[in-house]
């Protein structure tokens, strides 16, 4: 059986979770914690990284650090995770809807100046499959709208637009090391914070409302209540894990970019016919390797496909759907505009197995029966 994913394993993360534990510090703000915001630091160049326990949990202190209230509205696409609409919701944010674009499946940025209203108060766009979003028509489009920018790059570690790292673009980023990621800690996430003013507001938040930041660092006597806040620090075992990720993620990438141009090699053909679409990289974005998907026809070849390689021992996954026409989305949330091509488009789409480990001959086993279905 070929798994849709199996999470990534190094070999040294039960070395650092031992280390963590004979350090007597296995909760939040311990060794490997420092270790991995540093990491992603120097990576991303962006100004602060907190790890959080989630990238759900990194929107939400993102939704609390741009002061989201009720009534506020909120831009992302439907075509997205429920966790990047739960942020905003869970504040009293309504969430506007705006279409995808077919080639990325990414939010349209085109349609996103409509939809402002003197209630927006944030874009959030998401960048699907690590590929970036026409961020610099964003953010100009944010700056002269007054408005603020939470990305939602759950799957952009080592991911870039023009050259700069997604996640730092707008005052917030948001990442997932959950363990479908290219690096995981199983469940995890980080905060990237682009103004420094934001950093001491962010570290009470995510200690529980309280100065112990500061504490740890000597810089107060005591730590105290500051602000509402709540836990979002992972443990430093965990940190550990990802850390011994972290020190290999080169390598990571490097070995899920050779699998993912061998199925963009081996399905070409099928591409030329026109029988499939494979995914779209614009230029100027660098992708990661995250996931390699098809698209069919229809919602009807789609199933067929996905019951044929279940069949053949292949394990695909299609992927989300649409938040619109969801019962929580209904609720919480509207679309502006024609859905043109969110339903359309994540109906036809289906992700083939792609992990760290994944072989070549896997890869030529997967692609050979994605072409005898279609013969």
């Amino acid at each position: 059986m070929i798994n849709f994913n199996v999470p990534p394993f190094t070999g040294k993360e039960l070395e650092y979770m031992q280390e963590a534990i004979r350090n007597q510090k296995i909760c939040g703000d311990g060794p490997f914690t420092h270790k991995c915001s540093e990491w992603i630091e120097k990576q991303t160049k962006t100004a602060k990284c907190l790890l959080t326990t989630s990238c759900t949990h990194a929107t939400e202190m993102a939704a609390l650090l741009a002061n989201i209230k009720e009534g506020d509205e909120v831009i992302l696409p439907s075509y997205t995770f429920v966790s990047t609409a739960d942020a905003f919701v869970l504040r009293g944010a309504t969430a506007v809807f705006v279409d995808i674009r077919p080639d990325t499946m990414n939010m349209d940025e085109t349609l996103i100046e409509d939809a402002i209203t003197d209630r927006t108060k944030v874009i959030a766009p998401v960048h699907y499959a690590g590929v970036g979003c026409e961020m610099d028509a964003i953010m100009e489009i944010a700056e002269r709208h007054h408005l603020m920018v939470v990305e939602d790059a759950a799957q952009c570690i080592m991911a870039s637009y023009k050259g700069r790292a997604l996640g730092t673009f707008g005052d917030f980023g948001c990442f997932s090391f959950h363990e479908t990621k290219n690096v995981s800690m199983g469940e995890g996430g980080a905060l990237l914070i682009r103004d420094g003013k934001y950093i001491e507001e962010a570290e009470i938040l995510r200690e529980k409302g309280t100065d112990r930041s500061k504490y740890f660092r000597g810089q107060v006597d005591k730590y105290r209540w500051q602000n509402y806040g709540s836990s979002y620090l992972p443990s430093d075992m965990n940190a550990g894990y990802l850390y011994a990720q972290l020190e290999l993620a080169s390598e990571i990438m490097q070995a899920r970019m050779a699998r993912w141009e061998q199925y963009r090699e081996l399905l070409a053909p099928l591409a030329e016919e026109g029988k499939i679409e494979l995914p779209h990289i614009p230029e100027h974005c660098e992708h990661n390797a995250h996931m390699f998907y098809i698209k069919t026809k229809d919602l009807e070849e789609r199933s067929r496909l996905d019951a044929f390689l279940k069949e053949k021992e292949i394990l695909p996954a299609s992927h989300y759907v649409p938040l619109h026409s969801a019962p929580a989305g209904l609720k919480f949330g509207r679309f502006h505009g024609e859905d043109k091509y969110t339903t359309k488009e994540s109906e036809r789409l289906l992700r083939l197995p792609m992990f760290y480990k994944l072989t070549a001959d896997e890869v030529e086993y997967i692609t050979e029966q994605v072409k005898a279905f279609y013969r």
